[in-house]
């Protein structure tokens, strides 16, 4: 069986079906990755020009009234 290291901690993490929380070596590991993502610790890279030709998403807020 080939172990690889936890993205989180760096311990060894093993292969499914034997570890239910691969890739990570924990259920610790693998909600301290998930939290990261949540309070934006981890974003995903965009160039600037995409975004500027990006469309606008209008918010709620944003409507006007009728």
């Amino acid at each position: 069986m080939t172990t690889r290291k936890c993205p989180a901690c760096g311990k060894p993490a093993g292969r499914r079906p034997e570890n239910p929380y691969d890739p990570f070596c924990s259920e610790r590991c693998r909600l301290l990755d998930l939290g990261r993502w949540f309070d934006e610790s981890y974003r995903v890279p965009v160039r600037r020009d995409e975004w500027d030709e990006a469309p606008a998403i209008p918010r709620p807020d944003d409507r006007e009234e009728d």
